[in-house]
């Protein structure tokens, strides 16, 4: 499925983890590119091009030497300097015309959690290209993608994801899963709106159920809840979690919306985030599309 994929590696278990996905990810012809950002502090050595600089950058290169070794991959390496490792990705990503960027979880949090350090997280907000994020420990047991879900709500980013997911379980025939999350927005309980949601959450639940078993290709489902920790623990039950990012924005870019926020903090499983497809328009005012909207009733998802 992608065919031009920047992994990026550390030193750390996470990268190896990130390595280990971006095989599983990877097309049978893709091209992956380890990548260690350096640090771009200003340092007189550095500054005048000399050792100092040839020094950081020998490092970073016996590092991914060592780090592609381990893997027993064929990769090619590259070293670069930026102000964060979310920077360095997202220039490279950019000048490459990469179509996946893979990096590991942070080293907090429990076992399994897709998590990101604060500058990564704030960089990577705005890639030009998918982002997956590996599950902690993935190199330790990297199976194969044998459940894959989907964050569907109905919107062209969902229907995005909802293809990804197909295209990404075809090879190995793996099961393809869809969850649709009914929301009610939080202005229902503030005296804004109409508080009496019971008899609506009921019949916007049972016609999402409706919708979800006729998706082809997929077995769907529909919950009542708040998307980002309902699709959190639907992630408990899968390989890897596909959703579409956030419906406004540059187009085919990754923006964070507060749902697929949240997946990246506490996705249980390795979360793949797509970037806006071509021609999607933007959601209705004060819409989340990656989640519910907020001032509506809303099914939402990815």
């Amino acid at each position: 499925m992608f065919s031009n994929i920047l992994i990026g590696v550390d030193g750390t278990p996470g990268g190896r983890d990130a390595i280990a996905l971006a095989s599983r990810l990877a097309g049978s012809a893709a091209e992956l590119t380890l990548v260690h950002v350096r640090a771009g502090r200003w340092h007189p050595m550095r500054a005048a091009g000399g050792r100092g600089a040839g020094l950081e950058r020998e490092g970073a290169l016996e590092l991914l030497e060592h780090e592609r070794s381990t893997a027993g991959v064929s990769v090619a390496l590259e070293s670069i300097e930026a102000s964060s490792p979310g920077a360095g990705l997202h220039e490279l990503a950019e000048q490459r015309h990469a179509d996946l960027l893979v990096v590991g979880s942070s080293a907090r949090g429990v076992l399994g959690r897709a998590m990101l350090g604060d500058d990564t997280r704030a960089a990577l907000n705005g890639a030009p290209c998918a982002v997956a994020i590996a599950a902690r420990g993935y190199d330790e047991h990297p199976l194969p993608l044998a459940r894959i879900g989907v964050a569907y709500n109905g919107s062209p980013e969902s229907e995005a994801a909802l293809a990804a997911a197909r295209e990404l379980a075809a090879p190995n025939r793996s099961e393809v899963r869809a969850l649709q999350v009914v929301s009610v927005p939080a202005s229902a309980f503030t005296g804004l709106a109409p508080a009496a949601y019971g008899e609506t959450i009921d019949l916007m639940l049972a016609e999402a159920g409706k919708r979800m078993e006729s998706i082809e290709g997929a077995r769907g489902s529909a919950a009542y809840g708040i998307p980002g920790e309902e699709l959190a623990a639907f992630s408990g039950e899968l390989d890897m979690l596909v959703v579409g990012s956030r419906g406004y924005g540059p187009v085919k870019r990754l923006v964070l919306g507060s749902t697929s926020a949240y997946l990246e903090r506490h996705a249980r499983c390795s979360l793949l985030v797509l970037p806006r497809p071509h021609g999607a328009r933007a959601g209705a005012a004060g819409a989340d599309v990656d989640g519910a909207a907020e001032d509506q009733p809303e099914v939402g998802g990815g």
